[in-house]
């Protein structure tokens, strides 16, 4: 992908609060059913749901930026190629690449080590959840996303949104369950982007790398802090910093039930 290009200063405000997101906390709840058996407590459905959106609306964003190069307010699928070419930090949901129209074709050939082209998965009639078996459940979700942006988008875009959604919830959920099974984050990644030519960013200071996550408490619940160190692993660069300091905003008042 290209180089990610210069984010703009002048953003938008964002308020947090669950009472603004257009997810919701037992919309998300059912995609972690699928996932896992473990409780899920309001606050982690909650982090989640911001995590989402925050994760969404820079997706929407950066639709809106490749539309208006063109003079469109109504967002295309080639918009959403545009975004996520310009910000790899949201190249999010890998697996409905494979099922999208809109990627087919730009993904290149996989070959294995024989040399024989790897076919993408073919769907099944497998009673075995996955995300892609619930893969329009967000589609109401989406277009009041997009409305709060004040944009529309045809129908194959939003099914393209829909499908991110919920592939991205659904490693968050597996990694919010690893992260109750392993006791905490063992490890994070980060990474930084250099165009070729360009020196290497200095090392990263310790103070900068976000801490550890070690858990206590109820291992068969699925808590806040479980969704935040999910996030440290499913994000990178500022968007991880922002959806995590998002979603401890919109917790911050949340019941722990």
């Amino acid at each position: 992908m290209p180089a990610q290009h210069t984010r703009p200063k002048s953003r938008p405000a964002q308020t947090s609060g669950t009472d603004v997101l257009p997810f919701t906390p037992s919309l998300v709840k059912t995609v972690f059913r699928d996932v896992t058996s473990m409780h899920v407590s309001r606050p982690a459905a909650c982090a989640a749901v911001s995590v989402l959106r925050t994760v969404l609306t820079e997706i929407v964003e950066g639709c809106s930026r490749a539309a208006a190069e063109q003079a469109r307010r109504k967002l295309l699928p080639a918009d959403l190629v545009s975004s996520l070419d310009r910000n790899v930090e949201v190249t999010v949901g890998e697996k409905w690449y494979d099922h999208s129209p809109t990627f087919k074709g730009l993904n290149g050939v996989t070959y294995d080590a024989e040399g024989v082209i790897v076919r993408a998965p073919r769907r099944s009639r497998s009673r075995k959840p996955s995300a892609m078996v619930g893969a329009h459940r967000f589609e109401t979700e989406v277009k009041k996303l997009l409305r709060s942006q004040g944009v529309t988008a045809v129908p194959a875009l939003v099914r393209d949104l829909d499908g991110l959604a919920s592939n991205f919830l659904t490693d968050l959920a597996r990694d919010a369950v690893m992260v109750v099974r392993e006791g905490g984050v063992k490890r994070y990644g980060t990474a930084a982007l250099v165009l070729p030519g360009e020196p290497a960013p200095p090392p990263f200071l310790k103070e900068s790398i976000p801490a550890l996550y070690s858990r206590t408490g109820d291992a068969r619940t699925v808590g806040r802090d479980d969704i935040l160190g999910a996030t440290t692993i499913q994000l990178f660069g500022d968007i991880r910093e922002r959806a995590l300091t998002e979603a401890r905003a919109a917790t911050r008042n949340t019941s722990s039930v």
